[in-house]
C-alpha cells in the first residue's frame, strides 16, 4: 500500500452518507417490475440500476432527511427491507429514528439500524451511545456500522492512519457483535474502501458497499458483498424525497433464509 492509501487526511475526498439529503418530491404509486415508484421523465438509469434489475431482494436506506415515511405504503409498493440511521459519534440521535424504527415493523418490513462513525469521539464511546438507543431485538436485522471519510467536517480534523483506524473499526464491530447478539455488517464507500480495505482487511465481516454507477466489481474487485447501494435518487411510494436504493446479494430463497439464520454466500 502507497501513502496516498494509508492516510485519509491526504486524501480529497468526498464523503456521501447513507441516506443523504434529497430534495422534494412526490410520493408515486408503485409501478410494474421490482423497481417499484421511479419518477418516469425525469430519470437516466446508470449500468448500476440495470444490473441490480436483475436482483430480486431490494431495500432502502433512511435517516431524517426522507421526512415522515409512510411505512406501510413502502412496504406495498414492492420493498423488502430497510436500514434506518440511528446514531452518529457519542450524542447525536437521528430525530426520526424512533418514528422509522417502529413504523417499519408495524409494516412488517425487516429493518436495522446503523451508527455512523465519528472519528474524533473514542470507540467505546461511539458505540455506548448506539447501544443505548438502538433496542436488542432479535427479529431486527443485524446492526451497520457506517464508515466512512469525513473531510469537510468542521470539528474533527483527524486525520484517519490506517493501522489505527482498522483497529477502532474491529472493536466497534466487535462489541456490536458482542452486544445485539449479530454479525454486523460494515457500510463502506469507495474512497474508504480503497484506503482501508483493500487488500482484505476485516474480510470475515460482511460488507454493504456504495457503487451508484457501475457493477461493484469496476471499483471492489472480487470483494464480497452482501449488499449493494447502487442508487442515490430514487423515487418510492410512501418516502416523500428522494431515497437510496439497496439490492441484497442473493435469490428469495437465500433472502428467507438469512432473515432466519443471517448466514448466506456472499458475493465475489
Amino acid at each position: 500500500m502507497n501513502n496516498r492509501s494509508k492516510t485519509l487526511g491526504l486524501l480529497a475526498l468526498v464523503a456521501i452518507p447513507l441516506a443523504g439529503c434529497g430534495g422534494p418530491g412526490p410520493s408515486l404509486m408503485p409501478d410494474s417490475g421490482r423497481l417499484a415508484g421511479q419518477r418516469p421523465g425525469h430519470f437516466k438509469e446508470s449500468e448500476a440500476i440495470k444490473i441490480a434489475k436483475e436482483l430480486p431482494v431490494h431495500g432502502v436506506d433512511v435517516s431524517k432527511y426522507q421526512g415522515d415515511v409512510d411505512w406501510m405504503a413502502v412496504a406495498n409498493g414492492g420493498v423488502n427491507f430497510a436500514y434506518i440511521k440511528a446514531t452518529e459519534g457519542g450524542d447525536r440521535l437521528d430525530p426520526k429514528f424512533f418514528r422509522n424504527w417502529h413504523g417499519a415493523k408495524a409494516a412488517g418490513l425487516p429493518r436495522g439500524a446503523y451508527h455512523f462513525v465519528y472519528w474524533c469521539r473514542p470507540w467505546h464511546e461511539n458505540m455506548s451511545w448506539f447501544e443505548q438507543n438502538v433496542p436488542r431485538e432479535p427479529d431486527a436485522l443485524p446492526p451497520v456500522l457506517d464508515v466512512e471519510a469525513t473531510p469537510t467536517s468542521t470539528t474533527c480534523p483527524r486525520r484517519l492512519e490506517k493501522e489505527p483506524t482498522l483497529r477502532e473499526i474491529k472493536s466497534m464491530l466487535g462489541e456490536m457483535e458482542r452486544f445485539y447478539g449479530k454479525k454486523p455488517i460494515i457500510y463502506t464507500t469507495v474512497d474508504f474502501y480503497e484506503a482501508m480495505f483493500s487488500d482484505g482487511e476485516l474480510s470475515d465481516y460482511p460488507m454493504w458497499i456504495r457503487s451508484t454507477k457501475h457493477h461493484p466489481t469496476v471499483r471492489y474487485g472480487s470483494r464480497p458483498w452482501y449488499f449493494w447501494q447502487y442508487q442515490s435518487d430514487a423515487w418510492v411510494h410512501g418516502i416523500p424525497t428522494r431515497v437510496d436504493r439497496n439490492a441484497f446479494y442473493g435469490d428469495e430463497k437465500e433472502w428467507r433464509n438469512w432473515l432466519q439464520n443471517n448466514t448466506f454466500t456472499a458475493a465475489r
